[in-house]
C-alpha cells in the first residue's frame, strides 16, 4: 500500500525568516486571532520572558503555551456547562455542613462526587425533611459533574411539569422530552412538595422513561417512597415511578 503523501511546511518557515521582531509580534497576534487562541495571544509576551529566564527549549516554550491554551479552554468549557445547567444559586460540596446534617455520610457524598454513577447511568435519590441539605447537595453534585465534563440540567419538579404541559399544548412535547433526555444528568428538585394530577404524573413519567437505563437522574424529595402516593395520585403511575427510583442512594 503506497505511503500517504506528506506535507512540508519548510517553505513557509523560510518565508518568515526575514520578519522583524515587530512584524513577528504582529503576525503572532493575527494568527492567534484567526486560530481563536486567546490565551496564547494574551500570554505570549509573558511566556517569552519566562522562556528566556529559564532557558526553555523551543519545544518547552511551545508546550507551555499550548498547555496554557488547553487548560484555559477546559476552564471556559466548564464554566459554560455549569451555566447551562441552570442552577438557581451556587453551591459547593466544600461548603456543606455535615455537623448540622449528621445523617449524611461524608464518605458517601465524596464517592458520589467522583461521578461514576453518572457514567453508568444510575439514578440518585436524596430523601429527607426540609432543611437537611438536599438541594445543596444536588446543586453541588451537579456542579461537580458539569466541571467533570457532563451535561447537566437542574429543574424544580413543578417547573418541569408545567413546562411539559405547555409543550404538550403547543404540540412540541416530543422535542422537549428529547431535550431533557439528551443531558447526562437531569436533576429534579423538590419532588413531592406539591401533589401532581394524573396528567402531570404522566408527563413526568415520559421524561423518566426517556432516560431510563441510558442517562442519570437525580431527585430530591421530602417524601419517603411510601409517601409518594400522595404526590402521584394515580396508583399505577406511582408504582412505575417508584420502580424507577428505588435503585438510588438515600439521605435521611
Amino acid at each position: 500500500m503506497p505511503a500517504a503523501p506528506t506535507t512540508s511546511i519548510t517553505p513557509t518557515l523560510r518565508r518568515r525568516r526575514g520578519l522583524t521582531e515587530e512584524a513577528a509580534v504582529a503576525a503572532v497576534d493575527q494568527a492567534c486571532r484567526r486560530l481563536r487562541l486567546p490565551t496564547i495571544r494574551a500570554l505570549v509576551e509573558e511566556a517569552l520572558a519566562v522562556a528566556n529566564k529559564e532557558q526553555l527549549t523551543y519545544q518547552g516554550f511551545l508546550a507551555e503555551l499550548l498547555m496554557a491554551e488547553v487548560d484555559d479552554r477546559d476552564r471556559r468549557s466548564s464554566v459554560r456547562r455549569v451555566k447551562a445547567a441552570n442552577f438557581p444559586r451556587d453551591k459547593w460540596l466544600g461548603d456543606f455542613d455535615y455537623e448540622a446534617n449528621e445523617a449524611i455520610n461524608p464518605a458517601t457524598i465524596h464517592e458520589l462526587a467522583k461521578g461514576d454513577w453518572i457514567r453508568k447511568g444510575d439514578p440518585l435519590c436524596l430523601i429527607g425533611d426540609s432543611g437537611t441539605g438536599k438541594s445543596h447537595l444536588l446543586i453541588a453534585l451537579g456542579t461537580a459533574a458539569a466541571e467533570q465534563g457532563h451535561r447537566v440540567r437542574y429543574t424544580l419538579a413543578t417547573k418541569l411539569v408545567n413546562e411539559l404541559a405547555e409543550a404538550a399544548d403547543d404540540k412540541v412535547l416530543s422535542k422537549t422530552i428529547a431535550r431533557y433526555g439528551r443531558v447526562d444528568l437531569l436533576i429534579i428538585d423538590e419532588l413531592g412538595y406539591m401533589e401532581l394530577d394524573r396528567r402531570g404524573a404522566e408527563l413526568l413519567f415520559q421524561v423518566l422513561t426517556e432516560r431510563e437505563e441510558k442517562n442519570s437522574i437525580a431527585i430530591a424529595s421530602n417524601q419517603s417512597f411510601s409517601g409518594w402516593t400522595s404526590t402521584f395520585t394515580d396508583p399505577r403511575l406511582c408504582a412505575v415511578l417508584l420502580g424507577s427510583a428505588r435503585a438510588c442512594a438515600t439521605a435521611a
